[in-house]
Formats: structure tokens, sequence, C-alpha cells
């Protein structure tokens, strides 16, 4: 579970602007933040299917975010999968 300073955090440093929550930038890395902290409790508990399930949800949620800004604006896309260091 992510926190809400933690959460506070990743918005601050992807907003596009001053009261930016919901731009996909922001949302992308909330999500990638939740992907990670989820893979860490998978490598504590590998037999709990339904965070797994969770998990990959949230991957696919970001694939279809990511494939969106890609078709929107692809430097912003670029930009962002550098800055969040995930892969295409």
């Amino acid at each position: 579970m992510i926190t809400k300073e933690k959460k506070t955090e990743v918005i601050g440093s992807n907003a596009t602007h001053a009261n930016d929550t919901g731009s996909p930038e922001v949302q992308v890395a909330i999500w990638t933040e939740r992907i990670r902290e989820l893979t860490e409790h998978l490598k504590q508990h590998p037999n709990d299917d339904h965070s797994r399930l969770g998990m990959y949800q949230l991957v696919g949620k970001r694939r279809r975010m990511l494939d969106y800004l890609a078709k929107k604006d692809i430097e912003r896309y670029r930009a962002l999968i550098a800055k969040l260091g995930i892969r295409k």
C-alpha cells in the first residue's frame, strides 16, 4: 500500500503544473510506484495470488495509459519512460 506521503511526493515530482493530479504522467507514476511495492511484497509472499492479480491489472492499466500517451505526444511518452525507468 502506497502511503499518503509517498503518493504526494510522486505527484509532486511528476506534475506538469501546480495543481496537477490527473495527467497521464502523474497517473503512470503512481501506478509504477504501486507496482514496485507489490513486486517487493510478492518476493516475500510468492503464493499471494490475489495481490499478484491486482498487480497484473495495474500493469495493464499502466500499459494502456502509456499507449494513449504515445499516440497523443511521443516526446512526453519517451521522457516519462526514461524518468521512471520502465521499459516499453
